[in-house]
């Protein structure tokens, strides 16, 4: 089901104060979309979306980090959207199953979704393990994010609760808000 944590870690500074949206890191303030490609993938056999085709895309190379390939093979789509999709995959040289949520990058749209993912940290958010960009014969580029894979969703969890006529335990629902106002302040 799901996972449950003891507090939020909470939104102090080093005084132990509570931060508020003024005194977020500066960074925040000055987020930009950069056009720079930092990985590209080579997608092999197909869309990279569809069950058993594999992705191979390069990470590291920066701060004198060496190149190292790694490849991932779509077990199966868990969700979609508007501007995307996310699918299960598995990475081949370790057999971690992680999500990779492939988005359009719509030149109409502001999307500061790497940016943010980048600068979260907290143990109730999913972690970006790292991303790449890929391209479809259309000339359309996405941007993949690799994240934690978390089998479970809220709405999963609310439906499981409602089908068993039980209110969902508080523990839950307080969880699910600290994210909400971790995400909120941010």
């Amino acid at each position: 089901m799901a996972s449950v944590g003891v507090a939020p870690s909470g939104h102090k500074n080093s005084s132990g104060t509570s931060m508020g949206a003024e005194k977020l890191p500066d960074q925040m303030n000055d987020l930009k979309i950069r056009d720079d490609k930092e990985v590209e993938a080579t997608i092999i056999n197909g869309k990279g979306t569809e069950t058993g085709h594999i992705i191979v895309t390069t990470t590291g190379g920066k701060n004198g980090q060496p190149k190292q390939t790694v490849s991932y093979m779509a077990e199966r789509i868990v969700g979609q959207g508007s501007f995307g999709i996310v699918f299960q995959a598995k990475c081949l040289e370790t057999g971690e199953t992680v999500a990779i949520k492939k988005v359009l990058q719509d030149k109409r749209y502001k999307n500061r979704e790497l940016q943010t993912m980048r600068l979260l940290d907290h143990p109730n958010v999913v972690a970006l393990k790292h991303c790449f960009f890929s391209t479809t014969e259309k000339d359309e580029l996405y941007l993949n994010l690799v994240l934690e894979y978390v089998p479970e969703t809220v709405h999963r969890v609310v439906k499981h609760y409602n089908k068993m006529n039980q209110r969902m335990p508080l523990i839950y629902v307080k969880l699910y808000t600290y994210q909400v106002i971790f995400l909120y302040v941010l």
